[in-house]
């Protein structure tokens, strides 16, 4: 069920505690699916695997200690019954000794204003704002400066909610951005800044009409250093409806340093509408998605990519959309559920145009997630072309 208003969102909290291998030229991106392929494994399992407790370390890139605190405990997202191991660098970041504040004590003082200036400053970042849930609409994009950090860590404690107000994205990132300096002579692949988001909600995140680096990335947009996202939630996050290669109405992103895989841990995508990938979209970016869930979100171009004639492009992937040559991605412990695509892909959408690509599913039920144009035969939602079929391993594809 989708979430329309701060007010439910409030409730949810309290209730429920150019560029590398860049796709689009191949035609085969289209949907001229291969030939029929079997899941190399795909054995029935339950909807959810047996409940296990949410990693108790808290690493970032780097450094682990167990710190949970009673606000993050309340806070759920993702799968709770998901038992992918969790790696250490995928961790919380400990946050105990946060280097800023956004907030007083009141929901008055956690304002955009101060959102803004935080990221801009960087570092770790908590939030003040008073015992309750708040929301904080935000009146312009917060960016972080890429000469500061080299972390910026944003941890809403399990109580605030970042919102777009349906007009504007929430955060971003791009070390290949002028505006936000150039901090080494090769901005598409360093391993600065780092930035983790953990323990919030982004709501409302709107790109439409944003140009830079392709558009896309409703919520948050990246581009170069290394993001991860930790016990999250994202609901009703929007970018341009068409468009053949733009995507994640919640996140988009690009050149990763090193190509080292995004983590997306424990945290739920929910009423994502975009192009391509109303939740997750990338070009020559590799994920590790653990512990998750994806659920009603929608890919709402038309024609694919690249674009059939008389048409504007976009419709694949439903949930995630993934192009490039050379990267992998990897679900394990994750729902996807109720997502559609008008073209390509209802669940997942994956082209490696050198068909280097790897695709694994672990632990993991993919259901309902109609593609309406074109899929993989033997893989219900998705469309996949990459190095062999999709790994499939005690999993449920329906």
């Amino acid at each position: 069920m989708r979430v329309k208003s701060a007010v439910s969102l409030l409730v949810l909290a309290l209730a429920t505690a150019a560029l590398p291998g860049c796709g689009g030229d191949d035609a085969s991106d289209r949907g001229t699916a291969p030939a029929a392929a079997t899941p190399s494994a795909a054995p029935s399992a339950p909807d959810v695997a047996a409940p296990a407790a949410s990693p108790s370390a808290r690493a970032g890139f780097g450094s682990a200690k167990p710190s949970p605190s009673p606000a993050t405990l309340a806070f759920r997202a993702g799968n709770p019954a998901g038992r992918a191991a969790v790696p250490a660098e995928a961790r919380a970041v400990d946050t105990s000794r946060p280097t800023r504040t956004v907030g007083s004590g009141t929901p008055a003082s956690c304002t955009s204003a101060a959102v803004v200036k935080a990221v801009a400053a960087g570092g770790v970042i908590t939030f003040d704002c008073g015992p309750a849930p708040v929301t904080i609409t935000m009146k312009a994009t917060a960016k972080v400066v890429n000469a500061h950090g080299p972390r910026i860590v944003l941890d809403g404690g399990g109580k605030v909610t970042l919102s777009g107000g349906g007009s504007r994205r929430i955060l971003y990132l791009n070390t290949c951005d002028p505006a936000q300096g150039f901090t080494t002579s090769h901005c598409q692949n360093q391993d600065h800044p780092q930035l983790t988001v953990q323990n919030l909600t982004f709501t409302g995140g709107n790109s439409t009409g944003e140009k830079a680096e392709g558009g896309g990335g409703g919520a948050i947009f990246v581009r170069g250093g290394r993001v991860k996202v930790v016990n999250s939630r994202f609901v009703d996050n929007r970018c341009d409806r068409t468009g053949p290669d733009l995507g994640g109405g919640a996140l988009r992103v690009l050149s990763q340093f090193e190509n080292k895989p995004v983590y997306v841990v424990g945290s739920t995508f929910t009423g994502g509408v975009c192009a391509n990938g109303a939740a997750l979209s990338s070009i020559g970016v590799s994920w590790t998605v653990l512990n998750s869930v994806f659920r009603d979100n929608q890919a709402v171009g038309t024609g694919a990519n690249p674009a059939r004639g008389g048409t504007p492009g976009g419709g694949s992937g439903g949930a995630i959309y993934c192009d490039g040559n050379e990267f992998t991605v990897r679900l394990a412990g994750t729902i996807v559920e109720r997502n559609t695509a008008n073209e390509g892909g209802g669940a997942i959408f994956f082209v490696s145009n050198n068909r280097t690509g790897t695709l694994s599913i672990t632990s993991s039920t993919l259901r309902r997630n109609p593609s309406k144009g074109f899929e993989t035969k033997g893989f219900p939602g998705i469309f996949f072309l990459g190095a062999r079929p999709p790994t499939v391993t005690s999993s449920r594809l329906s």
